[in-house]
């Protein structure tokens, strides 16, 4: 049972810290975004990649060690459609998430660059700007649909 409670705790805590970083960064970099300074930009940036890779990275890696291990403990099937489905969703927002650490580099890049250079933000950035913030919308969604998905457990076949 402790073993158990110990998994729980850590999924949750993972599962937490997908959504919280998710969120932060989003609003963060929107909120520098609408700036158009591109040395808030570029500083804004740098904190949003590592707050991907220290906090979002690692809860990537810890999620489905801890979800495959907490169902094993309660006794579920992997084959259960809403762990399916979960883990469906988990690689959709995968999907969007791996090319968003790319973009998050190179507007960081960019940024930094025209604020070192004191000259605008090239219409690179903004290119990748829009494919960054019409990602968030399916990887969020995603997110928030497996959080239901872990609470609820429907039979969905």
């Amino acid at each position: 049972m402790m073993l158990y409670l110990a998994l729980k705790y850590l999924h949750v805590i993972g599962a937490a810290v997908l959504l919280g970083t998710g969120a932060g960064i989003a609003f963060f970099m929107l909120r520098a975004h609408l700036t158009g300074e591109a040395a808030v930009i570029a500083a804004v940036a740098r904190m949003v990649v590592l707050a991907d890779f220290l906090f979002t990275a690692t809860a990537v890696v810890a999620q489905p060690i801890t979800g495959i291990a907490l169902a094993e403990q309660a006794g579920y099937s992997l084959n259960e459609s809403w762990i399916v489905a979960s883990i469906a969703l988990y690689v959709l927002t995968g999907a969007f998430w791996i090319p968003v650490v790319w973009i998050q580099l190179q507007m960081r890049d960019l940024a930094s660059a025209a604020a070192s250079q004191g000259k605008p933000l090239p219409a690179r950035y903004y290119q990748l700007f829009r494919i960054w913030f019409a990602f968030g919308f399916p990887a969020f969604a995603a997110v928030l649909a497996i959080f239901w998905l872990m609470i609820s457990r429907p039979s969905i076949w």
